[in-house]
């Protein structure tokens, strides 16, 4: 079983725990989320697979997850990406955030940390963690979550609105 990490709201790691568990009783710890945009300034998005434990079918960021105990958070960023959709790239942190919100029986409670990467060709997605990708614009992406915010994942839409984009 996976061991993610326990940190307090000033990401200051606290201990460690199972992620079933964790997600279970709802206990904050940390997370990263990737945005890769291409040369167009189109960003990649991920269709979260159906068969995720929560959120899928989802549309979201490019790339999800949580560093694992021992794990450096950027190096962590780097191999999940090269996991769940064949991208290498080099990833910059923008910012973090905290939010929390109940899904089924499971809560999210994360402070994730936002990293920007760019990367030009077609990803080779991981079906265990996605049905589909696509690129797409800013703006366009920006209308499509105000007219159909029931088709993107929830922490995803926090990150848009806080790129100020």
């Amino acid at each position: 079983m996976a061991e993610i990490i326990l940190v307090d709201e000033k990401d200051n790691q606290i201990g460690t725990g199972e992620k079933s568990k964790i997600h279970k009783e709802g206990r904050l710890h940390r997370a990263f989320s990737i945005l890769i945009f291409n040369s167009k300034g189109e960003l990649l998005l991920q269709k979260r697979a159906k068969t995720k434990y929560h959120s899928g079918g989802l549309w979201t960021n490019t790339c999800c997850s949580h560093p694992r105990a021992g794990e450096d958070l950027r190096g962590a960023a780097r191999k999940r990406l090269k996991e769940e959709m064949g991208i290498e790239a080099e990833l910059e942190e923008k910012f973090s955030f905290i939010y929390k919100v109940k899904l089924g029986d499971l809560t999210e409670h994360e402070f994730d940390h936002v990293f920007m990467g760019k990367f030009n060709g077609k990803p080779e997605i991981n079906p265990e963690e996605a049905d589909d990708w696509k690129w797409m614009g800013i703006q366009k992406l920006k209308k499509d979550i105000k007219e159909n915010p029931e088709n993107y994942a929830f922490w995803f839409k926090i990150i848009i609105h806080r790129l100020g984009l």
